[in-house]
Order: structure tokens, then C-alpha cells, then sequence
């Protein structure tokens, strides 16, 4: 099953601002986890919506699941992902 790949307004700001190599290797993570569901990638414990991680590099990407769609909430250095 194909996912479609949301970004929330803050996760593009964030892309936007990394170097175009690594939103490169972003883009190609969030496409190969929406395609065929690989990456490295683990649920976040005590969120409640539930809330999974996605590892790339020393980047982390914070997203969502629904029943279609992966909404990405964040993409920042792995240090930063966590805090809000």
C-alpha cells in the first residue's frame, strides 16, 4: 500500500532550511517509507497521538500515520526532534 506524504507547515520550513543534500536524503527516506514501508523506524513512547520517528543520518523525521497518509510533524538534528 502506497502512502501519500504529508507535510505539516513547520516540517517544510525545516527541510528548507538543510542543505540540499540531506533534504535530498529526506526526500528519498519519506519516499521509500511511503512506497514500501523501509527505513529505520520506531513508535515514540508516552505521545499520545501515537507518533513515530523516522532515522536519517543524524537527522530524525517525527511523523503520524493514518489510515493513508505519512503527516510529517518535524525534521530536525536528532538532539532537537524530541523537544516542543
Amino acid at each position: 500500500m502506497v502512502r501519500r506524504v504529508v507535510l505539516k507547515p513547520r516540517a517544510e520550513r525545516d527541510i528548507s532550511d538543510l542543505p540540499i543534500e540531506t533534504a535530498t536524503r529526506v526526500c528519498n527516506a519519506l519516499r521509500r517509507l511511503a512506497e514500501a514501508n523501509l527505513g529505520d523506524v520506531r513508535k515514540l513512547q508516552g505521545v499520545d497521538p501515537p507518533e513515530y520517528r523516522l532515522r536519517i543520518g543524524d537527522y530524525r523525521v517525527r511523523f503520524q500515520l493514518t489510515a493513508d497518509a505519512i503527516e510529517v510533524l518535524r525534521v530536525l538534528p536528532r538532539g532537537g526532534v524530541y523537544r516542543d
